[in-house]
């Protein structure tokens, strides 16, 4: 082979890595920073680019992979999440515990991401560390351990105001794990079980409570229904004598009624009836096996002699 062959296989080797150098294939959801003879040209879109090789080349920028800190010229778009390591906080009644965090963020601006900070990663780690010092240091132990949202939204909103110039936008941040220390998880379970015993008694005492309402209120009832019953017993009984007084009433002046129609007008039916009475004491008087002594009044003798006068107008008729 001659010298021109050599150099037609050299311009065809170089034509070659010229065009691949050229040519840049950046994937979807990522970008590329190119710098032209060290300052921003471009951000290439997804597809194929062309650049100006030796002349352009791409801004390399840190980023985590595998849990490493990594230089890397693509720059991924879509949302990412870092978990960082548990780290001591202290809340507001001075109790250490160990919190750790995950932080859901996406790149909206490449430009910013790559110019605005050195190591994004490393910055976002330490911003979200220190916010989350300063928000659980505002609030008590009880208040950490039962307001998991509320801490997640003042870090998201601290944050993502904080990352806004670094391109960044925090979507969400959620904590993990939330440890205080030995002697605080034994002191609050003693705390929970004396509040489970508190809570039994305070029940049973309740229902002991309503209990003793119930039974009295029954023992209440019971009496006012007794009372009620014995008054309408009362009152059922009070009509009924006075019915019955009624019905002797009406049968007596059913019988003066008879008596006066059979002795006829010239005789008084009082006398007969007062002599009936007088006749029927005497038999009752008489009863007995003792001897009795009977004193009469003046008056009886009109009684006798309105007998005899029965007598004789019954013999007449």
């Amino acid at each position: 082979m001659d010298i021109i062959t050599y150099v037609l296989i050299a311009i065809v080797i170089l034509v070659v890595i010229i065009a691949k150098k050229s040519l840049v294939i950046i994937s979807q959801s990522e970008t590329k920073i190119i710098e032209r003879l060290g300052k921003y040209h471009d951000t290439l879109s997804p597809g194929i680019n062309i650049i100006i090789p030796f002349i352009d080349h791409a801004k390399e920028m840190v980023s985590v992979k595998a849990g490493r800190y990594v230089y890397s010229s693509d720059i991924d778009l879509r949302e990412q999440v870092y978990d960082f390591d548990r780290q001591n906080v202290i809340t507001k009644d001075n109790i250490q515990m160990q919190i750790n965090a995950l932080l859901y963020f996406q790149i909206v601006d490449p430009f910013k991401a790559v110019y605005e900070i050195n190591n994004l990663p490393n910055a976002i780690e330490k911003l979200t560390q220190t916010t989350l010092r300063n928000i659980i240091g505002e609030m008590e132990l009880d208040q950490t351990l039962t307001s998991r949202d509320t801490i997640n939204t003042k870090l998201r909103a601290v944050l993502d105001d904080a990352t806004n110039k670094w391109g960044i936008k925090v979507n969400r941040v959620e904590l993990q794990d939330i440890m205080p220390p030995e002697s605080v998880l034994n002191a609050m379970e003693k705390q929970m079980q004396a509040e489970r015993n508190k809570r039994a008694v305070i029940l049973t005492s309740e229902g002991d409570k309503q209990s003793q309402i119930l039974q009295s209120e029954g023992e209440k009832a019971a009496t006012i229904n007794k009372a009620e019953a014995q008054k309408q017993q009362e009152i059922l009984k009070a009509e009924g004598e006075a019915q019955a007084r009624i019905r002797k009433a009406e049968a007596e002046a059913k019988a003066i009624e008879l008596v006066t129609e059979a002795v006829g007008k010239t005789t008084n039916p009082a006398n007969y009836l007062l002599a009936q009475k007088y006749i029927q004491m005497m038999e009752e008087l008489a009863k007995g096996d003792k001897t009795k002594t009977v004193y009469l009044p003046y008056e009886a003798t009109n009684v006798m002699g309105s007998i005899g006068g029965i007598k004789e107008l019954f013999k007449e008729k």
